[in-house]
């Protein structure tokens, strides 16, 4: 899988704060998130802290408050120390008596420098066309967060949603990151007709599975403070489109490269053997990108799985389950997707740079 949806995802964990405000959140008028550091344990008792932080950023910015921390059952529960940055949720209690207590540690900051890490090494080893990819991440991360989410938020259908800001994403990126030539505009018509059939399967087998999209605590979420006016199953269907689109770059560009590469070793190859051939090629591709789509979903999915590998409900009751179904159908769909953008640009390809048809 390319390494732009690794880094697009770290950039939306940065960067979300600002472009898009928490729907939970805005209805809270009167809960404040603030930034702060802590300088100063005054008391400790096995889990149990009473913390000094420092407010670097909200409304009582260069103040110093008093946390508890290990007062509440909670099930993940930190122990903090001195010098680290953490969110903090700020409220009045029916007295109106100032109550903090720490949501989280602030993780930009490793964000950042991950981020500024993998923009130094694409620019430095794969120079201009790196720096050009990165633009063209940009531009994908723009089109989400500018098109499709406030979309999707204000009521618009999901999946022609997602659809649309595809067609947007797909030449944007491809061409940044390809250039301007035969074997992009070959893979950017590759991989909007299998992008529109996965789109298709992905409808027909979410309905048919019965697939509600709640089965994530953040569906959930949305839905409450949306008051119903998401498409949650359209989400879901979105979702899938969206995360199959970066997959299909790297099968669409390669198999369009083949192509060309092979035509110009031997120019006398027909429409039959140059297609044979490049299907030779495709046919590996295939089998290495449907093996990590398996790993990469099995990967995010291992909390999960480590429930259900030691539950006694037989496997056939395991997977009915929708929050299995729901990753079953996703990695299913998304590797014939993969699967069927192999011949689909091949032919295109084929049929470009021979100028005549089969």
């Amino acid at each position: 899988m390319r390494i732009n949806k690794l880094i697009l995802t770290t950039l939306i964990a940065l960067f979300s704060f600002i472009t898009v405000p928490s729907p939970l959140h805005a209805q809270e008028d009167t809960m404040e998130t603030l930034e702060a550091t802590i300088v100063n344990v005054l008391e400790e008792k096995e889990l149990y802290q009473q913390l000094e932080l420092l407010v670097t950023k909200g409304s009582l910015q260069d103040k110093k408050i008093i946390v508890e921390n290990g007062h509440l059952p909670i099930a993940n529960l930190q122990k903090y120390q001195v010098g680290n940055r953490v969110m903090v949720n700020y409220e009045k209690d029916f007295q109106n008596n100032d109550y903090f207590y720490i949501t989280d540690y602030i993780r930009r900051g490793s964000l950042l420098a991950l981020f500024i890490i993998f923009a130094v090494l694409v620019a430095t080893i794969a120079k201009w066309r790196g720096i050009t990819s990165l633009l063209g991440m940009a531009a994908s991360f723009f089109v989400i967060f500018k098109f499709i989410l406030p979309k999707i938020l204000s009521g618009s259908e999901p999946v022609l949603i997602a659809i649309i800001g595809s067609m947007f994403i797909i030449p944007i990126t491809f061409y940044l990151s390809h250039g301007f030539n035969k074997k992009t505009t070959v893979a950017v018509a590759g991989t909007a007709i299998a992008l529109i059939i996965t789109g298709i399967l992905a409808s027909i087998f979410v309905n048919t599975a019965k697939l509600t999209g709640f089965a994530s605590e953040e569906a959930g979420f949305l839905q409450i403070a949306k008051q119903g006016s998401v498409d949650i199953k359209g989400l879901l269907l979105a979702g899938i489109i969206i995360g199959v689109l970066g997959v299909l770059d790297d099968i669409t560009v390669s198999q369009s490269a083949i192509v060309i590469q092979l035509k110009k070793a031997n120019p006398k190859l027909k429409f039959d053997q140059l297609y044979k051939r490049a299907m030779d090629v495709g046919q590996d591709h295939i089998s290495s990108m449907v093996n990590t789509l398996i790993l990469v979903y099995t990967g995010a999915a291992l909390p999960l799985l480590l429930l259900f590998i030691n539950s006694p409900q037989p496997f056939l009751e395991i997977i009915n389950y929708e929050i299995v179904a729901d990753e079953i159908i996703r990695t299913l769909v998304g590797s014939i997707g993969l699967i069927l953008a192999v011949p689909i640009t091949t032919i295109i390809a084929v049929l470009t740079i021979t100028n005549k048809k089969p």
